[in-house]
């Protein structure tokens, strides 16, 4: 079974988008990634259609979009969602909702946390054994998280297209709806009604 798909992550600053051949080995075959916090909207499309032709494929080759659910930012986060919605609808291919700090974990050995910026001072973090999540994810500040300074130390580290579709656990079952992970409530409050 050999088929392409388009991994897509806005749940972090990095704006992700490739293209990967999910096959023994599965390969990525082209990949652009973006890191600006504030330029989700404005990159994502972009970096799809550019990795696209790095990949010498077109969006009638793919068969399957993935897309990372977060936990993230909300309008980061509605973007990829929204954008693989709207690929996998006018494609007619299945779109797949994977958690992002899975893509993340699911490359590591052994006992790992990671963590990603929650802003607010807070962070998101699931850890892992083995490339399996055996807690989280939640959000937190960093000091109520165990070893969150350290991972915070060292250099970021974002969903990656390879980790994206290894976080998918069956290719062939139905995807569930894709809902996003906030893990909080959004900063905006609703107004109250004038009468």
């Amino acid at each position: 079974m050999s088929f392409l798909v388009l991994a897509i992550d806005t749940a972090t600053p990095a704006v992700t988008a490739g293209v990967v051949r999910v096959d023994s080995p599965t390969q990525v075959l082209a990949q652009r990634v973006t890191v600006d916090a504030r330029a989700h909207a404005e990159e994502l499309t972009p970096n799809v259609v550019a990795a696209l032709a790095d990949a010498q494929v077109t969006f009638d080759d793919l068969e399957a979009v993935v897309v990372g659910c977060g936990p993230g930012p909300f309008t980061g986060l509605r973007v990829g969602m929204a954008s693989a919605a709207a690929f996998g609808h006018a494609l007619g291919v299945p779109v797949h909702g994977v958690c992002s700090l899975d893509a993340i974990g699911i490359e590591t050995t052994g006992e790992v946390l990671v963590v990603t910026d929650a802003r607010r001072r807070e962070v998101y973090w699931a850890r892992y054994r083995d490339g399996v999540r055996v807690d989280g994810p939640a959000v937190n500040a960093p000091a109520d998280v165990p070893g969150a300074a350290d991972v915070l130390a060292g250099p970021p580290r974002y969903p990656t297209p390879a980790g994206l579709v290894r976080a998918v656990a069956d290719w062939s079952a139905e995807p569930a709806p894709l809902v996003p992970l906030y893990l909080r409530r959004p900063d905006a409050k609703p107004s109250v009604a004038i009468r």
